[in-house]
């Protein structure tokens, strides 16, 4: 049963904080300073307003709490990406974390090539006074958006940046050790021609990743052959261009590692459209662990990336009180699925 009388809020539709300060017998700024998290609360004050605010129901909007205190409760998520299978992890993972906190988050798609980036985040901020900034890749390495956020003074963490590491706080994965694996993986089964389709080029990670493909080669003594590599743009459709370029080779690959789902996905579109059956005729390996690489046929083998997990442990490293710089590594997974196969001997 609840402790207050309800004549206490005859109103429950108008609850205001002052119903919460009159009930906890504290003062407003008190119970603003509990709602807001801060320190110097003793623990018997901060149970009776979360007494209160539980009996009587309360919800305090964003804009009470903002002026209450110096602080928006709002955080933006900055990102430009091709691939809307990533970036909705990448949103979910920031969201489940804000959820937790009452923080709302603002979504804000860029263009990293844009000459005006740095006035649009600063137009950002100017609009809606976020309290702190994650950075999705690309824009993760974006100079101007660094340079921009750094002039401003305001907070920010990145996700899988690959420069500047010293920066700023940021989690991570290691692209290039996943990209060897999932290669290895692929040479373990007997596969020497193994094709590779490079992501974007605004991505650091595509870099990384193109690297891990030829350390493995490196290291099992298999030459390196630049016409067994393709560009990509994280697409479906440049996929299946590189499929197409890959697969009317004299000497075919084998095997076709994709660095990112969306690019695999057209890799198989393209192999089926030519009566190729996969993975018997050729394998096809992914990186991410999207949905989608569970949506296609076969299931792509690919490389697991927690995207949701790095979101969420970029945005608690923002709403963290020490200002130290941290770097969290995450670790990665190859999904082994019917895409792939031991070569087939002719």
């Amino acid at each position: 049963a609840c402790r207050f009388p309800p004549d206490c809020y005859p109103n429950a539709m108008r609850v205001t904080i002052k119903d919460v300060s009159r009930i906890a017998g504290v003062s407003i700024k008190t119970v603003s300073r509990v709602l807001n998290k801060e320190k110097y609360v003793s623990d018997e004050t901060r149970r009776k307003v979360e007494e209160a605010v539980a009996a009587l129901n309360f919800s305090p909007s964003l804009a009470a709490r903002t002026l209450a205190g110096s602080r928006s409760f709002q955080i933006a998520l900055i990102y430009d990406n091709h691939s809307p299978y990533y970036i909705h992890a990448v949103q979910e993972g920031v969201w489940n974390r804000c959820r937790e906190e009452g923080v709302r988050m603002l979504a804000q798609p860029v263009d990293v090539d844009s000459p005006t980036l740095a006035l649009e985040i600063g137009g950002l901020i100017d609009e809606t006074h976020v309290d702190g900034v994650i950075l999705s890749s690309p824009v993760t390495d974006a100079p101007a958006a660094l340079a921009e956020l750094e002039r401003r003074g305001i907070r920010f963490v990145r996700i899988s940046p690959g420069t500047n590491h010293a920066l700023t706080s940021s989690v991570f994965m290691d692209d290039v050790q996943a990209a060897d694996d999932m290669t290895t993986h692929l040479i373990n089964q007997g596969h020497k021609r193994i094709g590779f389709v490079i992501g974007h080029p605004n991505h650091m990670a595509s870099d990384q990743r193109h690297f891990g493909y030829r350390r493995a080669l490196d290291r099992a003594g298999i030459a390196y052959e630049p016409e067994l590599v393709r560009p990509g743009t994280f697409d479906f459709e440049s996929g299946m261009a590189a499929a197409e370029a890959l697969l009317k080779l004299a000497q075919k690959p084998s095997a076709i590692f994709a660095s990112n789902d969306d690019m695999a996905a057209g890799v198989l579109s393209y192999a089926h459209r030519v009566g190729l059956d996969v993975p018997q005729d050729l394998s096809v390996a992914g990186f991410d662990d999207t949905p989608l690489a569970q949506l296609v046929w076969p299931p792509l083998t690919t490389v697991r990336q927690p995207v949701l997990e790095l979101a969420y442990a970029a945005t608690d490293q923002l709403f963290c009180p020490d200002p130290a710089i941290v770097h969290q590594r995450l670790q990665h997974e190859v999904m082994v699925r019917g895409s792939t196969a031991p070569l087939r001997k002719s």
